[in-house]
């Protein structure tokens, strides 16, 4: 059963949100501070973080810094409508996924249940489905341990990151487009003003680096979106 750590210090809130996690049958603990749950969120013991960007003590994205350099838990953060400096920070420090409040409770969750399924893949769809290991070149991602090599060396990345890696690997030599990479990996419906995906692929590039001849490993198409520049035949599924 999931587990997970709601921060924020409005406590009617989280009195309602966690009446709703319990009903769907996932585990939750609640911080009402920045301090406090960044501790938590330390621990190890949680699958998931849902983190209210305004805290006390320490802010949302003050602990989401500090979390990111030891962990690539699951990260939703909440933000003040129309506030998109607080989003795209967010999601430069690594958060998976973002919600602007007043949010309702039922889009939450859904949010919350997308970026579970992402965490735990089984075979049903895109993300349910047999894990397996993808090898690229001095890429190797293993879906089913979720951990990323370049090199033989550990890449430190987020869900996020690592399911779009999974999703260009399989996809190397095809052009993607936004609409698709936000419905397939974040789940959510397209809007030009969107910029989440584009923050998630520039801080996935920025780790991998270039290939070992200097290449881009994923290119932008203008207008369009992305490619992982090689061809299909190139990618070796073990």
């Amino acid at each position: 059963m999931p587990s997970i750590l709601l921060v924020d210090d409005d406590r009617e809130l989280c009195s309602l949100l966690t009446t709703c996690f319990v009903r769907e049958g996932l585990n939750v603990e609640v911080a009402h501070d920045g301090r406090t749950g960044l501790n938590m969120a330390l621990s190890g013991d949680y699958d998931l973080a849902i983190l209210d960007v305004m805290l006390p003590e320490l802010t949302g994205l003050q602990v989401l810094k500090e979390l990111r350099a030891t962990s690539s838990m699951g990260v939703l953060m909440l933000t003040a409508r129309g506030e998109e400096i607080d989003r795209i920070v967010g999601l430069d420090y690594g958060a998976d996924d973002y919600l602007t409040k007043p949010c309702t409770p039922r889009e939450l969750m859904a949010r919350v249940r997308a970026l579970v399924r992402r965490l735990n893949p089984s075979d049903e769809s895109e993300y349910f489905r047999q894990p397996q290991r993808l090898e690229f070149g001095d890429l190797e991602l293993d879906e089913g341990t979720r951990i990323c090599r370049r090199e033989g060396q550990i890449l430190e990345l987020t869900t996020a990151e690592f399911d779009l890696l999974a999703y260009f690997m399989r996809r190397s030599g095809r052009i993607i487009h936004r609409k698709e990479l936000l419905k397939s990996i974040l789940g959510r419906r397209w809007s030009p003003f969107d910029r989440s995906i584009d923050v998630h692929v520039s801080n996935l590039r920025r780790k991998l680096g270039c290939s070992p001849d200097g290449t881009e490993r994923i290119r932008a198409v203008r207008s369009v979106g992305y490619l992982f520049a090689r061809t299909a035949a190139d990618l070796v599924a073990n």
